[in-house]
């Protein structure tokens, strides 16, 4: 079986999905999103352009998950799962897609404090609009400034760190190479942000 793909393991896991042939990272997929999770059904879809207004309903969602390269994502999100199983997770494979579930259009207002998620896990190197710019539009907007964010990405540029940091991320974290780590690093991660951080009141 194939391994996954650069960036975490190289020992391939029974669990795991073969990796896509290449391992290309594909910036023209549909830009939807999905609902991951116990009880969160079939993939449902977000919009098909830049801050589409979309009328589907996301609440209780605990992660925002923005990963383009669908290997990544995908190791992510089982790794999500075995870390905790309950976890309900949203998956945009764009900025442009990222900016649309959190602002719902183009100058529009936020979702309601029940349509945002709990936590925001963030590529950097993103199509459309990069992570550094989805960064700094949610961390200038005071309904979604408080939403933690995470940066989870393959770079480990000082130059990437600092700018993630200035913009406003919570935390960074560099996609760890073994499986392993992966999970143990997002159950702490998702541990921490959703049962041992005191949230801001929403405004």
């Amino acid at each position: 079986m194939p391994g996954p793909p650069a960036g975490f393991g190289r020992e391939p896991d029974p669990s795991m999905p073969a990796r896509r042939s290449g391992g290309e990272r594909r910036h023209d997929r549909t830009r939807a999103g999905r609902v991951v999770g116990e009880g969160a059904g079939e993939p449902r879809p977000l919009g098909t352009g830049p801050y589409r207004r979309t009328n589907v309903s996301f609440e209780g969602i605990d992660v925002l998950l923005v990963e383009d390269n669908p290997d990544d994502a995908e190791f992510t999100l089982r790794a999500l799962r075995r870390a905790n199983v309950a976890l309900r997770v949203v998956h945009v494979e764009d900025g442009v897609s990222a900016l649309e579930y959190l602002f719902a259009g183009a100058g529009a207002a936020p979702r309601g404090p029940g349509g945002l998620p709990r936590v925001i896990l963030l590529d950097l190197k993103l199509p459309r609009i990069n992570g550094l710019e989805v960064l700094q539009r949610i961390k200038s907007d005071r309904t979604t400034r408080a939403l933690p964010v995470v940066v989870l990405t393959s770079s480990r540029e000082r130059r990437d760190l600092a700018e993630s940091y200035a913009r406003g991320a919570n935390s960074y974290i560099v996609k760890p190479v073994e499986y392993a780590e992966l999970i143990a690093k997002l159950g702490e991660v998702t541990r921490y942000w959703l049962q041992l951080n005191e949230t801001a009141p929403s405004e």
